[in-house]
């Protein structure tokens, strides 16, 4: 099964709503032409008769005899004679050539594309557009920006559901065109990887399916499990370590996150690895903790490597929608943050907001998630996530 299919099955959520809400939006003040297309006849005025005086009927007349004529006689049969016969005012012409049978959708379905619901584009169905993207997390901006670009161009036209499905989808995949890329790898060994977002985005689970994935491609992984203050996200990358057969270095439960990093960086320096990845921890509740604990890993990290990390991806969690335009503005601030992973677009109708998150701030996506297995993380590629945003076929 390609990435496509398996996205564009497992975000439904999202392209039914965003579907079935261009349907509603086309059906409602839509304008169904005749099928037959035969304009029907005007209404003929009913006249009134005028009121005239009754007339005696006239009393029956009894015709007079008359002698019956002789019988004339047989006329001679005339010979035949060839001749063509043009069709004329009186005389019928051929039957009509039939006409061209609909095409295999159309016998199937019983519709033509000429027979689909249009509606014109006017103020109101934009404006309608508009609270539909908003809804499917969008935003107020990216919503207004998206509908404005829809119009051009289509602006008091007749469009269909599907030609407003696929003027979105092509849209979308402007906006995501520019941030679609994959993480950059570069010589330097080891390459520190930081991965940072609140507790519960799938950020455990995103650093061991990037390991396994990096595994896979040859390149030797070491993780870090910096998320000291929870025991569950030890044991996480433990199993998925172990998994992936790569290895994950721990420290006591409660212990400083940069000791461990350090230790972490000698070791992979050590082994001759290709990518140190570390977990940190994600407590947004007391922001200041958190920022003052990734500014002492970066700071330590840095006596051994002046330029780690090389990365710092921040995981979201997609079904937090708006919520993760707040989480990107935090860690920005507390983090050089320098790309986007995005998890569990399988489970919400909010899909738009990763629309959003490139229109406002063009970071760099490198992957997104759509379930719990290895290969449910794949790069990110625009044309495809329109498509199944909106619910277009592949």
């Amino acid at each position: 099964m390609s990435f496509f299919t398996k996205l564009k099955n497992r975000m439904f959520r999202s392209s039914d709503k965003i579907g079935e809400g261009l349907e509603a939006l086309v059906a409602e003040g839509a304008e169904r032409p005749d099928p037959a297309g035969a304009t029907p006849p005007l209404p003929v005025p009913e006249v009134p008769s005028p009121d005239l005086p009754e007339v005696p009927a006239p009393e029956p007349v009894e015709p007079d005899p008359v002698d019956p004529l002789p019988e004339p006689p047989m006329p001679e049969a005339p010979q035949p004679v060839e001749t063509a016969i043009k069709p004329g005012p009186l005389t019928p012409a051929a039957p009509a050539a039939e006409e061209a049978k609909p095409g295999l959708f159309g016998r199937l379905f019983g519709r033509t594309a000429a027979e689909e619901p249009r509606r014109v584009l006017d103020d109101a169905m934009l404006e309608s557009l508009e609270e539909l993207l908003i809804q499917a997390d969008m935003g107020v901006e990216t919503a207004v920006r998206v509908t404005a670009n829809i119009a051009e161009g289509r602006f008091g036209r007749k469009v269909s559901t599907g030609e407003l499905r696929t003027a979105l989808a092509s849209e979308v995949a402007r906006i995501m065109a520019p941030v679609a890329r994959p993480m950059p790898l570069y010589p330097r060994k080891p390459q520190v990887v930081l991965v940072v977002g609140v507790n519960g985005s799938g950020k455990t689970t995103t650093i061991g399916k990037l390991a396994s994935q990096f595994k896979a491609a040859g390149k030797s992984v070491v993780i870090a499990a910096g998320d000291t203050f929870r025991a569950a996200a030890v044991e996480q990358l433990q199993i998925w370590g172990a998994r992936a057969g790569v290895p994950v270095l721990t420290a006591p439960e409660g212990s400083d996150p940069a000791s461990l990093a350090y230790d972490a960086l000698i070791r992979a320096q050590q082994d001759g690895a290709d990518l140190l990845m570390i977990d940190t921890a994600g407590r947004l509740q007391n922001r200041q903790d958190l920022m003052e604990e990734l500014a002492k890993i970066v700071r330590v990290i840095r006596k051994i490597d002046p330029d780690a990390p090389q990365n710092t991806l921040l995981v979201l969690d997609a079904t937090t929608g708006q919520n993760a335009l707040a989480q990107v503005e935090i860690f920005r601030k507390i983090a050089d943050v320098s790309g986007l992973v995005m998890t569990k677009l399988d489970g919400t109708a909010k899909g738009g907001v990763l629309v959003a998150l490139a229109d406002k701030f063009g970071l760099p996506i490198h992957a997104i998630g759509v379930g719990e297995q290895i290969d449910d993380l794949a790069p990110f590629d625009p044309e495809e996530f329109a498509k199944a945003l909106v619910g277009t076929e592949g």
